[in-house]
């Protein structure tokens, strides 16, 4: 059973490598090889439902490379795992890097290197790429070129450390007693979690799930937390007040596995909620129905005092948040970004 996994990871091996070298016809080649005719890619707002790899090659690799065409891909986590339906999951974590050279999605270039996280989860059938969830950071690339048109982060807004113990990139057979054991506790943690704030605060039991050295690496716009309090005073508690009723979907949708330490979950969408309060991202209470897609990964360690979660790394598409509440960031950011020329025309 555990070779399945292996093989699973293998899978993806062609594909990573080809694009850390980054050869186009290369990257079109490999998908081929990987993924199956019909599989569906998804990825982050504004690409969407590309269709299958060709499409993902063609709509987004391309338009990357246009504006990066020295990009490669850098992966600090690669692993495999079932969820509780039987699936079998690829998850990767890294990031592209390349200089800035031309205008990407309308950002405009740097002339500096740029990078950009990616989380991708690729899901396996009878050996082939069926279907891959995917969201990548486009405001850190925003911030990267000083265009940001919406709210600063709370927490620190950088290119968060690969894993502190330097295993991220999976290999061998899975170890399926470690695997169950890391994934047991990041749901457990989670079910603790969703009962707060119809109860108490102390229900949540933080102290029991998370290492007193937790690294909560959010995305840009959020930004990372450190430690209990910094996970509560600059994500949840101004998550929460704006969101009370947040439905977690890992009871039913959401795909949770293991490999070893680490713990990899994902959903198209993952989360919905009702927007009821000030305080997450800027943005007013307006009463509104939203779902979000947050796709996470979780570093646990075996402590004197138990497991304990010690890092978790955390992307959320917010332009797909703020795009459902009808803000247009993106024509925001170019708004901002042609200030310079406006001024310059007038004058």
């Amino acid at each position: 059973m555990s070779d399945q996994f292996a093989a699973a990871r293998d899978l993806l091996s062609p594909v990573r490598a080809v694009m850390y070298d980054w050869d186009a016809s290369g990257i079109r080649s490999a998908f081929a090889d990987a993924a199956a005719p019909d599989a569906v890619f998804q990825l982050a707002f504004p690409f969407e439902t590309l269709g299958n790899a060709a499409d993902f090659a063609c709509g987004a690799l391309d338009v990357l490379e246009r504006a990066w065409p020295d990009v490669e891909r850098r992966d600090y986590i690669v692993m495999a795992g079932d969820d509780p339906f039987g699936a079998t999951w690829v998850g990767c974590a890294g990031f592209y890097t390349g200089t800035f050279a031309r205008p990407f999605l309308g950002i405009p270039p740097t002339g500096h290197q740029a990078a950009m996280r990616f989380h991708e989860f690729y899901r396996v059938e009878e050996g082939r790429i069926v279907e891959m969830q995917a969201l990548w950071d486009i405001p850190e690339v925003m911030m990267q070129a000083g265009v940001w048109p919406m709210g600063a982060s709370l927490g620190r807004t950088w290119s968060p450390p690969a894993p502190a113990t330097s295993d991220g990139l999976r290999t061998g057979p899975r170890d399926e007693e470690w695997s169950a054991r890391s994934a047991s506790h990041v749901t457990g943690m989670l079910t603790d979690m969703v009962k707060h704030p119809t109860e108490p605060e102390d229900v949540m039991r933080l102290d029991h799930w998370w290492h007193e050295k937790f690294s909560w690496y959010g995305p840009a716009g959020i930004g990372t937390a450190r430690g209990i309090s910094g996970f509560r005073n600059w994500h949840q508690i101004p998550f929460l007040k704006a969101m009370p009723d947040r439905r977690g979907g890992y009871r039913g949708e959401s795909h949770f596995f293991g490999d070893g330490p680490y713990v990899g979950v994902t959903a198209w969408p993952g989360m919905s909620m009702t927007f009821t309060g000030d305080g997450w991202l800027g943005i007013p209470a307006n009463g509104q129905p939203i779902t979000m897609r947050s796709l996470d990964f979780w570093r646990v360690e075996d402590t004197p005092n138990g497991l304990k979660i010690r890092e978790n790394w955390v992307l959320v598409d917010l332009l797909a948040v703020w795009d459902q509440f009808g803000v247009d960031v993106l024509g925001r950011m170019r708004e901002l970004a042609s200030a310079p020329k406006v001024a310059a025309d007038r004058f």
